[in-house]
């Protein structure tokens, strides 16, 4: 794999990018995306208004329930309805959205808007207030388990390192496991990420380890279900009290290599972090420096002392 490849595949509203792509000829650039992830991942832009052949500017657009059913339609005519068009450009996408490994959406928008957006009646009575972007819906039915998250979303420090987390363990399992299926694949994968899950949810780390104990002669549907649980175990925040019983429960590999003042020292440096007097990363780097010096196989692999490049900061 290049440098280049070895980067993330992210799929990205083009809006939030700073294309000027919206229905009134303006953007939604997002500061983080274009000065910070930009560096770390490969983005795919994609506009579905624009795909369906909307111009910019254009008419509003909202979302009717119409027959049960929610359609993409024009906002003063129902008749004017974009669903069908944008389901053949989502299909005529399909062989480029497989290769993603997240997408960031543009919020509030009737297209690409992940939550709490507006559904109007067939008349275009304002019906609630809980609806999702049409594109959205057609990703999420052909990719479940892809990374997803909203530019202002973003702006949450711990929905930000829940997302990027995602989506280098996706782009992992993607290149790692999807492209090489075998048993001995998934369990390596597993073993790698194994400190990580227990950072996010210690019911999953249990649930997972006794999926892939029994994944011989089943990987593809274990793999499958492996994908499934880990995204949604790693979709919500994790805290300070997780974080700090994966640390005890690192620091505890070297109970018989330190000597008593770096034992006290990392003790401290843990319970600092406990306390929130220090962040994520000093425990993180003294586990580092001690695995350097007393080599483990096992912890130099795992996956949680560095998830994401340091340099994105999600730990300072």
């Amino acid at each position: 794999m290049t440098e280049t490849e070895s980067k993330p595949l992210v799929g990205i509203s083009s809006c939030v990018l700073g294309e000027k792509v919206r229905y009134d000829g303006g953007h939604k650039r997002s500061a983080f995306v274009t000065d910070t992830l930009a560096g770390f991942v490969r983005f795919v832009p994609n506009c579905p208004e624009m795909g369906i052949g909307m111009p910019v500017p254009r008419p509003t657009i909202h979302i009717r329930e119409i027959a049960q059913q929610p359609r993409l339609t024009n906002s003063r005519d129902a008749s004017v309805d974009h669903t069908d068009d944008m389901k053949a450009f989502l299909t005529a996408k399909l062989s480029q959205l497989q290769q993603l490994d997240g997408y960031v959406l543009a919020a509030k928008s009737p297209s690409c808007g992940m939550e709490r957006i507006k559904v109007y009646t067939e008349q275009g009575e304002l019906l609630h207030r809980n609806g999702q972007g049409i594109f959205v819906q057609l990703l999420k039915e052909h990719f479940p388990d892809l990374p997803m998250e909203e530019d202002g979303r973003l702006n949450d420090q711990g929905l930000r390192e829940s997302f990027i987390t995602r989506i280098y363990v996706y782009h992992d399992f993607r290149h790692n496991v999807k492209n090489e299926l075998s048993a001995s694949a998934l369990v390596d994968f597993h073993s790698r990420h194994k400190m990580l899950i227990m950072a996010y949810s210690p019911h999953a780390y249990q649930t997972l380890g006794r999926l892939v104990a029994n994944v011989k002669g089943q990987e593809e549907s274990t793999a499958s279900q492996y994908l499934t649980l880990m995204m949604k175990a790693l979709s919500k925040p994790t805290n300070r009290r997780k974080h700090t019983n994966v640390l005890m429960h690192l620091q505890g590999y070297f109970k018989k290599q330190l000597d008593k003042a770096d034992k006290h020292e990392l003790s401290e440096q843990i319970d600092k972090y406990r306390l929130g007097y220090t962040p994520l990363m000093a425990p993180v780097t003294l586990l580092r420096h001690h695995l350097k010096n007393h080599p483990n196989a096992y912890l130099s692999r795992q996956s949680y002392l560095q998830p994401y490049p340091e340099a994105l900061g999600l730990r300072g």
